[in-house]
C-alpha cells in the first residue's frame, strides 16, 4: 500500500484541527512499530458556542438597506492557530535534534496551514506527507495505513 520507509526513532505526527498524536518508530524500516509518546489537544467548541453576539449589519446601497456581515469563524481561527503551534513544537524538537525523519499525516486543511508555518529545518526532515485525518484511528491502524509494505 505504501512505500514510506521510516527509520528507527523516526517520528509520525497525526493531526487534525484540535488533536495531534506524536508517535515514534520503536521498530525499524522493515518492521515498524509506532508508539505514542505525546498528545496535544485543544478545546475548540463550534463557532456558535464561541460567539457572543449576532452577526453585524452595515448599510449598503439605498436608504434603509442593510447587508449582513459575516461573523468571525472562531473555530477555524483556533484550528489555524493549533496548526501553527504544532509547527512550532516540531521546530523546537528538530532544533534539539530529537528526530531525523518525520511523516506528517493531517487533514488537508491542517496540513496546508502547517506547511505555511514549517521552518526549513523541519521541512528538510519530512520523508512523507499524507493528507488524511487519522487522529481517531488506533495506532495499529495508523501504522498499517501509512507504513505497511505490500511486499512484507
Amino acid at each position: 500500500m505504501s512505500d514510506i520507509r521510516l527509520k528507527h526513532d523516526g517520528w509520525v505526527v497525526v493531526a487534525d484541527g484540535k488533536k495531534a498524536l506524536f508517535l515514534h518508530n520503536a521498530g525499524d524500516e522493515k518492521f515498524p512499530h509506532l508508539e505514542v509518546f505525546r498528545e496535544e489537544e485543544q478545546n475548540n467548541p463550534p463557532t456558535r458556542e464561541q460567539g457572543a453576539h449576532k452577526p453585524g449589519r452595515m448599510p449598503s446601497g439605498g436608504k434603509g438597506h442593510r447587508s449582513a456581515v459575516a461573523d468571525t469563524d472562531w473555530h477555524q481561527l483556533a484550528e489555524d492557530r493549533f496548526a501553527k503551534d504544532l509547527a512550532e513544537i516540531l521546530y523546537r524538537q528538530a532544533h534539539k535534534h530529537n528526530y531525523k525523519d518525520l511523516v506528517l499525516v493531517a487533514a488537508p486543511a491542517v496540513l496546508g496551514e502547517m506547511r505555511k508555518e514549517l521552518h526549513k529545518e523541519v521541512s528538510s526532515k519530512i520523508v512523507a506527507e499524507i493528507d488524511k485525518d487519522l487522529t481517531n484511528h488506533p495506532v495499529e491502524k495508523i501504522e498499517q495505513l501509512i507504513l505497511a509494505d505490500d511486499a512484507a
